[in-house]
């Protein structure tokens, strides 16, 4: 594999001088792009703009609240936390705000998969539990611009534990092989490629041909800005027919918008597929933990599974509009932690690496939100997300097979890239991609395919010294 530098941290004075330029306006001081070289850009120390983290850091750098955020926002942010903390139980309990659990699950509570709002992970070394993964299955034959077809027995996720007697769905497992290769400069690395299969069935077969998508649980920080991105500025960003010629041919994904009652631009999930925070949300609650809402009011229980449709329940719905809306506001608002290393000389060496590759070609690295969000705290800040949300074919090595609304098995909605580099001391990994089979930034971009095929091929022709740059400028995001 390729060698990698250790967990960077920040340089001698340079937490001090970054907190000190952060106090000021958005506004970069002469002070705050001194570097040699620099190529510091107006604001990219906040990239949540005025919403950004910029006091805690380390291990809790994705809990704080939007820096902007208001008083009566503050008390919904706080009860929403404990709700997405806190474990449900099975019903009837004595806890009747929480109960609900199942009958079907993948996790008792938000932060199961969602650990100090960071990101999942795949089964490591002996582990057999995806713990905070999930599969998405689906059986073939769906048609673009709709959504996916569900396994007839077992609906459209796997839920491998079940309450009481009820039986979970299955055993999900992974194994994997080692690719290798090497970079032109002769140095020589190592590529896990992942099978994934579901074991003991508790229904009988599986449709013929299943889909299977693997997911880890993305980091939750920004996720109100990134709904306050104007629905046009995505557009703008559209290029589907690639007019430009520079090879990259995002679009959006549209998607049911089971509030509007109609197809809509999707901006979250791995493919896009859920248009709103609140729709995603409640899918994952009734998803993920059986819990149902006002939006999803049903289990996802199929006819074959008739432990999951005769168990109890703990109301209808189980979670009340208002304290979905209290999780809701809570994952609107989580802040995106400041930069501290933005403007050291190998980030600004990495920058510009990051910028001849093209990379931003779909991290696209600036947006400004709209001036009507409906939350005051989200709007007009200049954001620096490095996303365009849009979906991009990234190749064969990748597909998942599975269409998803107008996305396909080969097409994937561009991750946002701010907070990558604090995965490894939040969550104890630096597992990347939507399954989480590279290890760290090489091997994400080792992955690439399909529109990225020759940005990936040039990151392979760099010099070593380039190669190790670009990671430190990605992680420093």
């Amino acid at each position: 594999m390729m060698r990698r530098r250790p967990p960077r941290a920040a340089s001698p004075g340079a937490r001090e001088r970054a907190l000190a330029c952060l106090a000021l306006s958005l506004t970069l001081s002469p002070a705050c792009a001194s570097a040699p070289g620099s190529a510091v850009e107006k604001g990219e120390e906040r990239p949540g703009g005025a919403t950004t983290n910029t006091l805690l850091f380390g291990t809790n750098a994705f809990l704080p609240a939007a820096d902007n955020i208001s008083r009566d926002n503050r008390r919904m942010f706080a009860t929403g936390n404990a709700f997405f903390n806190q474990a449900w139980t099975v019903a009837p309990s004595s806890t009747g705000s929480r109960d609900g659990l199942g009958p079907l699950f993948n996790a008792p509570s938000c932060s199961s998969c969602h650990f100090k709002d960071g990101r999942g992970r795949p089964p490591i070394d002996d582990e057999s539990e995806l713990g905070s993964m999930l599969l998405r299955i689906g059986a073939p034959g769906t048609r673009a611009g709709e959504a996916p077809l569900a396994d007839p027995t077992y609906g459209d996720q796997l839920q491998p534990f079940g309450i009481d007697d009820v039986p979970g769905e299955g055993t999900p497992r992974v194994t994997y092989a080692t690719l290798t290769g090497r970079y032109a400069d002769g140095e020589a690395y190592e590529l896990l490629a992942p099978t994934y299969g579901i074991e003991a069935p508790s229904h009988g077969p599986f449709a013929e041909g299943l889909l299977i998508s693997p997911r880890v649980a993305p980091a939750m920080i920004g996720l109100g800005l990134l709904e306050s991105i104007p629905e046009s500025r995505l557009r703008e960003l559209e290029d589907p027919d690639d007019d430009d010629g520079d090879g990259i041919s995002g679009r959006v994904n549209t998607v049911w918008d089971v509030g509007a009652g109609s197809l809509v631009v999707g901006r979250f999930g791995w493919k896009a597929e859920q248009p709103t925070v609140r729709q995603q949300t409640a899918g994952a609650f009734v998803g993920d933990m059986g819990i149902t809402s006002s939006v999803f009011p049903e289990q996802d229980c199929t006819d074959s599974e008739t432990e999951c449709l005769s168990a109890l329940n703990g109301g209808d719905p189980e979670i009340t509009d208002d304290l979905l809306d209290r999780v809701v506001r809570y994952s609107e608002l989580l802040a995106v932690p400041a930069r501290l290393t933005y403007d050291d000389d190998d980030i600004l060496r990495g920058k510009a690496v990051f910028s001849d590759l093209g990379c931003q070609g779909c991290h696209t690295t600036n947006h400004r939100t709209s001036d009507s969000a409906p939350l005051e705290e989200l709007r007009r800040q200049s954001i620096w997300p490095y996303t365009d949300l849009l979906l991009h074919d990234m190749g064969e090595a990748l597909s998942d097979g599975r269409p998803s609304f107008a996305a396909s098995g080969n097409e994937w909605r561009t991750p946002p890239l701010w907070g990558l580099g604090h995965y490894p001391v939040i969550n104890g990994h630096d597992r990347l991609l939507h399954d989480g089979r590279a290890r760290g930034v090489a091997e994400a971009i080792l992955w690439h395919g399909g529109e990225a095929e020759d940005i990936k091929q040039a990151f392979v022709e760099l010099p070593a010294s380039e190669r190790l740059d670009l990671i430190a400028f990605v992680e420093s995001l």
